[in-house]
């Protein structure tokens, strides 16, 4: 049965489809493993920096934002919340710690889509304006 993000999360410090993101960028990046298999919250952030990248573009860390994730910690937040309502399942050496290593999650997002797209940075010039 498939989850119903907007009534079952409702209740949560984020917003409902922050979590259905989160669920569906793990998923990918399990999938992406040959062959599947369990992925460190490091890949998980990796993978959440990639969707957020390929579906938001430039706007990607205010989407995240704007969903309530400021960083890796909330996307720990999140994944262990799924694991606490049966949606997921974790190993022993999971811990959330393992999501706060990156320093500025949404900063890192923001720098590396530019980083990979030069020709869009108009930060400098917005600044300078």
């Amino acid at each position: 049965m498939p989850i119903r993000f907007e009534e079952e999360f409702a209740d949560r410090p984020f917003h409902p489809a922050a979590y259905e993101f989160v669920l569906q960028s793990l998923d990918r990046t399990i999938r992406a493993c040959n062959p599947p298999r369990h992925v460190s919250g490091m890949e998980v952030l990796a993978g959440v920096r990639r969707d957020a990248h390929e579906q938001f573009g430039p706007m990607a860390a205010h989407v995240l934002f704007h969903g309530g994730i400021a960083g890796g910690p909330d996307v720990g937040t999140i994944v262990f919340d799924l694991v606490e309502r049966g949606v997921l399942a974790r190993t022993e050496d999971d811990r959330a710690e393992d999501f706060a290593k990156v320093d500025d999650f949404l900063g890192d997002l923001e720098a590396s889509y530019y980083r990979d797209h030069p020709g869009l940075d108009d930060r400098e010039d917005r600044r300078a304006s």
